[in-house]
C-alpha cells in the first residue's frame, strides 16, 4: 500500500513538472521574457519569477525517470515503444503543420522534413535525445550504481556536480564546453543524484519543510541572482554574457530547487482522487511535451492561447494558467488516442507471423539484461 502511494505522489509530481514545462514553454517562446539587457517592467518581473519557479520541471522530470530506472534493467521493447511514440509525434503532427499552412510553404526545407524522420539524432526533441542516449546506457550505468557503496556514491556525486554544476555556477564567464544543461551528460548527472536518493536517502530532507525550504532557497536564488546581474550590467555594462546563466538547469539554484521539490513530493502522503487520477494519466504525460514542442507548432500556439494579448502582471498568470491547462488536457487526450491506437494495432499485428517472432525476440532480449552477472 505503501509503494503505490509513493508512487501516486510521485506521478502527482510528473503532471506539475510537465505543466511547469508548458510555462516555460509559454513564457519562452511566447516572448514574455524580456531580454535582462535593458530595464524591466512588474511585468517583465513577474515574467522572470515564474521562470524561477518552474524552471526546475526538467530536471524533476528526469530525476522521477532515474529514480525508477536506477532499480530496473534495460528494455529494448521500452527503447522501441519510446522512439515509435516520438516518432510518430514529430513525423504525425509535423506534416499535418505542414498541410494546413501553420508552417509557411517558405520555411519548409529538406532539414525541416529530415528533423521529423530523425528526431532523435537531429534533436528534434532535445530532451528526448538526451532521455534516449541516457537509457542507452542504462545497461552499463544501472549496474555500476546499484552495487556502489554509500561512500563511493557520495564521492563519485561531488565529483560529477562540481565538473558540471559548481563551478559553472561560481565563475564569471562561460565556460565553452558548457552546454546549459541541454544534453546528455547534464542528465547522467541527474539520474545518478535521483539513484542515490533511491538508494541511501537524504535524511535531512524526509522534514517537509526542510525540502521546502531548499526549494524555494533555489527558486529566490535564480531569481535574485539573476536580478543582481541585470543591476550590475545596466550600472557597468559588464557580463551580459552570463545574464541568464541562472536559469540554465545544470547552474546550483535550479538544481537544488529540483532536489527539494522532489524530496517534497516524495515523502508526502496524497491520498484520495488527486492520486488516482494523477497515476492514471501520469504515463501519458510524455505527449504534451511531444505535442506543444513540435517542430511545426512550437512557436505558434503561445499566440493561440493569447501570448499577445498580455498586459501586466495579473494578466499574465491569467493567461499563462489557461495556456497551461489547455495544452496539458489537449497533450493527455491525443496521447490517449495515440495509445489505443497503437495497442489496438499490436494486437492485430500479433496475427502476422513475421511481427510475432519480432516481437518474441525483442521479449528474449528484455529477458537477458534482467539477469545480472554477480561477481
Amino acid at each position: 500500500m505503501q509503494k503505490k502511494e509513493r508512487m501516486a505522489n510521485l506521478e502527482v509530481l510528473r503532471c506539475v513538472a510537465m505543466m511547469m514545462v508548458v510555462v516555460l514553454h509559454y513564457l519562452g517562446k511566447g516572448g514574455l521574457l524580456p531580454d535582462l539587457t535593458a530595464p524591466l517592467s512588474v511585468q517583465d518581473m513577474a515574467a522572470w519569477l515564474l521562470e524561477a519557479f518552474c524552471i526546475v520541471a526538467v530536471n524533476v522530470y528526469m530525476m522521477i525517470s532515474g529514480y525508477f530506472l536506477c532499480e530496473s534493467s534495460f528494455k529494448l521493447s521500452r527503447l522501441l515503444t519510446l522512439w515509435l511514440q516520438l516518432w510518430l509525434y514529430s513525423v504525425g503532427i509535423g506534416v499535418l503543420a505542414v498541410v494546413t499552412g501553420i508552417v509557411p510553404a517558405a520555411e519548409v526545407s529538406t532539414h525541416y522534413y529530415l528533423t521529423l524522420l530523425f528526431p532523435v539524432t537531429m534533436g528534434h526533441y532535445w530532451f528526448l535525445t538526451a532521455y534516449v542516449f541516457l537509457y542507452i546506457l542504462l545497461p552499463f550505468v544501472g549496474i555500476g550504481l546499484r552495487r556502489m557503496t554509500k561512500q563511493q556514491f557520495q564521492v563519485a556525486l561531488v565529483l560529477l556536480f562540481a565538473a558540471f554544476c559548481l563551478i559553472k555556477s561560481i565563475l564569471p564567464f562561460r565556460l565553452e564546453e558548457d552546454s546549459k544543461g541541454y544534453d546528455c551528460i547534464w542528465y547522467l548527472c541527474v539520474f545518478c543524484a535521483a539513484a542515490y536518493l533511491r538508494r541511501f536517502g537524504i535524511p535531512f530532507l524526509q522534514k517537509k519543510s526542510r525540502a521546502l525550504l531548499l526549494y524555494l532557497i533555489g527558486v529566490i536564488g535564480t531569481f535574485g541572482e539573476a536580478m543582481l546581474l541585470h543591476l550590475f550590467y545596466l550600472r557597468t555594462g559588464s557580463l551580459e554574457l552570463i545574464l541568464k546563466i541562472p536559469y540554465e538547469y545544470n547552474h546550483i539554484f535550479p538544481f537544488l530547487a529540483s532536489v527539494g521539490l522532489f524530496c517534497l513530493f516524495l515523502d508526502s502522503d496524497i491520498r484520495g482522487k488527486i492520486g488516482s487520477v494523477a497515476v492514471k494519466i501520469a504515463p501519458y504525460t510524455l505527449g504534451v511535451y511531444l505535442l506543444h514542442e513540435n517542430l511545426g507548432v512550437r512557436y505558434v500556439w503561445q499566440k493561440w492561447l493569447g501570448s499577445d494579448r498580455i498586459d501586466g502582471a495579473v494578466s499574465l498568470l491569467l493567461w499563462t494558467a489557461i495556456a497551461v491547462i489547455v495544452v496539458f488536457v489537449l497533450g493527455i487526450l491525443v496521447d490517449v488516442i495515440r495509445k489505443n491506437i497503437c495497442s489496438g494495432l499490436h494486437k492485430i499485428f500479433l496475427h502476422i507471423r513475421p511481427y510475432r517472432v519480432l516481437t518474441e525476440k525483442i521479449q528474449t532480449i528484455d529477458t537477458m539484461f534482467k539477469r545480472e552477472v554477480t561477481p
